[in-house]
């Protein structure tokens, strides 16, 4: 038995609330929410995706109306996925039951929804509409940790949304169970909005009202902690930015260094730049070189899992000949340096293999260790990619394995 507005099957919208220890607030959080399902006049239910609470939170929500699914793995984004599954209705709201966000704002996210809308965000920040009141949000949160995060998203992953952290959203529930949501602590948060826009789910924003936390003890975020989570997640789920972009920079810096330092020595005023800085030109150029490599495999291996949706051009790269590819590139480069380093050989052959000028044998040995080693790189990674390419061919003519979302990238 569970308290709802309408039959299971006329329901239209489910408000979720992760829930752990909630006692104090959570009575007037179902209130709220269940007095807005009444006034849009519309069939819904107050899920409480309880997350092991011990202050007779449970019973409090029963008896308040609100339905419970119990969710045993602890998590913010655990305490959600399991609410989210457990919803019976077309569209879910989920906000947080410590009495910062007014449900009675329902009837704003309903009507983006039903304009055909998969993702409908709150939006906090006065840029968006949004109102904070006085001591809703730590000072941390509203002028360091939000707008960084949140720009973080937007150049990332060109989301429409200004804040990726409101806790107050709705959404279409079977866009968003395509998506296989998975992160269980607080930055299930970014994951939403991030795994939506590579998806290309239809997204858009409402303005919303913070209140202070109605609680006396302190919240369950930790700042520092679940920050860098957040942040974490952004970089990882854009290997673009964290790899493939600072490689390309370092490879091409490292790359026009080195052919400006190969001829003699640099003066730029009084200062000379000469073999040690074309060391260092080398040096960047292979870190950059694995850093590309790095965003390629993070890329492909992340199709192979499943976790983002695969993009049909960028399956060429690891499964038409990768190998051959990169065998025939990286060879070249290979016996290119080592053509250098033959010709390096022979000048200390002409010296009777004496002492030799320092900065003249290193303006020639450096170029070739770097394209030796480049090009055994190159080699390595065709068979990497030709080994991903193996074994996702495999699967195919298997049966797919399970991705998410609609077409995109």
């Amino acid at each position: 038995m569970h308290a709802a507005t309408a039959a299971d099957d006329e329901l239209e919208i489910s408000i979720v609330m992760p829930c752990l220890n909630e006692a104090e607030t959570l009575p007037a959080c179902i209130e709220e929410a269940l007095a807005a399902i009444r006034a849009c006049g519309v069939g819904g239910e107050v899920i409480v995706a309880d997350n092991g609470s011990t202050d007779g939170s449970r019973e409090i929500a029963v008896a308040a109306g609100a339905r419970v699914v119990d969710v045993a793995e602890r998590g913010y984004g655990n305490a959600l996925i399991g609410g989210i599954h457990g919803a019976r209705s077309k569209f879910v709201m989920m906000g947080d039951a410590d009495g910062s966000y007014d449900f009675g704002e329902l009837a704003k996210f309903l009507d983006r929804l039903r304009r055909g809308a998969d993702l409908v965000m709150g939006c906090r920040f006065p840029r968006g509409g949004g109102t904070i009141e006085p001591g809703a949000m730590p000072w941390k949160h509203r002028w360091i940790g939000n707008p960084v995060l949140s720009g973080v998203g937007k150049i990332f992953f060109r989301s429409p949304v200004d804040d990726f952290h409101c806790g107050l959203r709705a959404f279409r529930r079977e866009a968003i169970l395509q998506l296989k949501l998975r992160c269980s602590g607080m930055e299930f948060a970014s994951e939403m909005v991030v795994k939506s826009a590579a998806a290309h789910l239809k997204m858009d924003q409402v303005p919303v009202t913070l209140r202070p936390d109605g609680r006396s003890r302190p919240p369950h975020l930790n700042s520092w902690r679940d920050g860098w989570r957040h942040l974490k997640f952004l970089l990882l789920f854009s290997p673009k930015w964290l790899f493939f972009y600072p490689g390309v920079v370092m490879f091409t810096a490292g790359l026009v260094g080195m052919g400006a330092l190969v001829p003699g020595p640099v003066r730029l005023g009084a200062v000379s730049f000469d073999t040690n800085t074309m060391l260092l030109c080398a040096t960047s150029m292979i870190v950059g070189f694995q850093a590309i490599f790095f965003a390629l495999f993070t890329q492909a291996f992340s199709i192979h899992i499943g976790l983002r949706y695969p993009d049909p051009r960028f399956r060429k790269l690891y499964e038409k000949a990768s190998v051959e590819w990169g065998a025939v590139v990286g060879s070249i480069v290979l016996f290119a340096g080592v053509g250098m380093f033959i010709f390096a050989f022979l000048d200390w052959q002409r010296a009777d293999f004496g002492p030799l000028s320092y900065a003249d044998s290193l303006r020639l040995v450096i170029p070739a260790v770097t394209a030796m080693t480049i090009g055994v790189q190159t080699v390595l990674c065709g068979f990497v990619f030709g080994t991903i390419g193996l074994i996702d061919g495999e699967l195919n003519n298997q049966g797919s394995p399970d991705q998410f979302g609609a077409p995109g990238s």
